[in-house]
């Protein structure tokens, strides 16, 4: 393996989150500004083929990436900042193993990915909109009032 090439794969194994490419150029140009973005296109789609990497859709527009694994798998992707939460359902695997069974198969392995968003950002949206449409209507009142 070249220098540029171990330099990513350890990026790579450091990695506690899932980056895309442009993610993992930029990290492993901090260790090496000679590995272009190129390289690092190139070393994934090895990475990938040879099954140490995979890649993810994770709800952007941009594949994400993390080690392979033989193990369930389960996601919780915010989609207000795309940030990537890693977890264990050990009741979810035994229902979803369960469902499987009624439906002939054994399953081997469990990888699901859950798109959502926080409630409390949920929430305060919604209350700054209401705040905003307190607003109006104080205007709105005020004008009146004024009038």
């Amino acid at each position: 393996m070249t220098g540029p090439r171990r330099v990513i794969a350890r990026v790579l194994s450091e990695s506690t989150d899932h980056p895309d490419v442009d993610e993992l150029h930029r990290r492993a140009n901090r260790l090496d500004q000679r590995i272009s973005l190129a390289t690092v296109y190139r070393t994934v789609r090895l990475l990938e083929a040879k099954g140490i990497l995979e890649r993810r859709d994770l709800g952007s527009r941009r594949a994400r990436y993390e080690p392979s694994g033989e193990k369930n798998h389960f996601h919780l992707v915010d989609q207000d900042s795309g940030k990537v939460l890693e977890f264990a359902a050990p009741d979810a695997e035994l229902l979803l193993r369960d469902i499987a069974r009624q439906h002939g198969f054994d399953l081997a392995l469990i990888k699901i990915e859950l798109f959502g968003r926080r409630p409390a950002a949920k929430m305060g949206a919604e209350e700054a909109m209401n705040g905003d449409r307190r607003d109006s209507q104080a205007r709105l009142h005020g004008e009146v009032q004024g009038t």
